[in-house]
């Protein structure tokens, strides 16, 4: 009878130790849990200023119903949408037309270039004169897509460098034409890093393999980051806003330093609101420091995530969640800026690199 108890304890135990074991065994994209602490502070979901969206994409544009956009604008306290996404030619004059018929001064579009065709003879002087017909038809700025310097190629089949002089036409016509040049170039540096347990963008690199690069492919991000630097001190009277804070904020110390080398870069703060809400004092000290350069804007068009942004701006909150975990795995924090700062940052830079917004939209002061 004592064998037979003793070995229904030990199935027991078995049972039980396996099942301890199988709640343990999960995997890094299941690990999620929700937070047991309990601090002050709540979401805020309308910007405390009217701001201008400098990094927005609205491939529909030309025909879609802007109310509805207009409708999620006014939600978040949005004055201006800024679609980087014109194209260019017959795109542009349709566009604007619907921004023109519709809501006139809540939306601008930036044009964007072909490159296609680069290396046929004249090819920059042609898309110079191209653009400055999509300035005239109602673009008020350049968009830069990353895929310079990753994809694009020349008729010969070679990657086209960002700093490619038979590019230089483009940047001294926006200069011309004081116009303000938004350019992605690259990605972040993790992309390029070994995918191991050092990696802090493993898990985006695992659900979303196609971003991971090698060292060399097509060129370091050193080198496609170093491009990017020759054209902004090539065109020093050109203004260039350099998206996702240049993919430096995650050293903010170095990017004070891009700063002021290169006068004329601006930067956004699109798609890299993680990495200012998890070093707060640091970033607070940046903004108040660098307060003239930096531009709102949020890239993917997904509304429920600018209430992320406004906290991070606008609040003193602790630890609070982020909306991606592929993006970040860590909590936020509020840099709590001062209103002066904010201001500049939601539109005051706005209105000062795209001279055309409508000053009416926002506060006097």
């Amino acid at each position: 009878m004592k064998n037979i108890l003793f070995c229904l304890f030990c199935l027991v135990a078995v049972y039980s130790c396996a099942q301890v074991t199988g709640s343990q065994e999960m995997g890094f994209e299941e690990y999620n849990p929700t937070s047991t602490l309990v601090v002050p502070g709540e979401e805020i979901t309308k910007a405390k200023y009217p701001f201008v969206d400098v990094h927005s994409h609205q491939f529909r544009m030309a025909t879609q119903d802007l109310s509805e956009l207009i409708g999620h604008m006014d939600q978040m306290n949005m004055a201006v949408m800024v679609n980087l996404s014109g194209g260019s030619g017959d795109n542009i004059i349709k566009i604007s037309e619907n921004i023109r018929e519709n809501y006139p001064n809540r939306f601008v579009v930036f044009a964007n270039v072909n490159f296609d065709e680069v290396g046929l003879p004249g090819w920059g002087e042609n898309a110079a004169k191209q653009l400055e017909e999509d300035v005239a038809n109602g673009a008020k700025g350049l968009k830069i897509y990353k895929s310079l310097g990753l994809r694009n190629k020349d008729i010969n089949g070679n990657r086209i460098a960002v700093d490619d002089s038979r590019l230089d036409p483009i940047w001294a016509k926006c200069g011309e034409l004081n116009i303000p040049v938004l350019i992605h170039s690259a990605d972040p540096k993790s992309f390029w890093d070994p995918m191991d347990a050092n990696n802090e963008r493993w898990l985006e690199l695992k659900t979303r393999p196609g971003r991971k690069r090698e060292a060399n492919d097509p060129a370091s991000w050193e080198q496609i980051i170093a491009e990017q630097h020759n054209v902004f001190k090539k065109h020093p009277n050109t203004t260039f806003i350099n998206a996702h804070m240049g993919w430096f904020a995650n050293n903010l110390g170095k990017l004070g330093e891009l700063l002021e080398e290169m006068p004329n870069m601006y930067v956004g703060i699109g798609a890299i609101i993680a990495e200012l809400g998890r070093q707060p004092r640091n970033a607070r000290a940046f903004f108040i420091k660098y307060q003239d350069r930096i531009l709102f804007g949020k890239d993917s068009w997904q509304p429920a995530e600018f209430p992320t942004y406004f906290r991070v701006l606008e609040s003193d909150d602790e630890y609070f969640p982020y909306y991606k975990k592929y993006h970040a795995f860590w909590a936020m924090y509020g840099l709590d800026l001062p209103d002066d700062v904010l201001r500049k940052v939601y539109y005051k830079n706005a209105i000062k690199v795209i001279p055309s917004l409508d000053p009416g939209l926002f506060p006097k002061d």
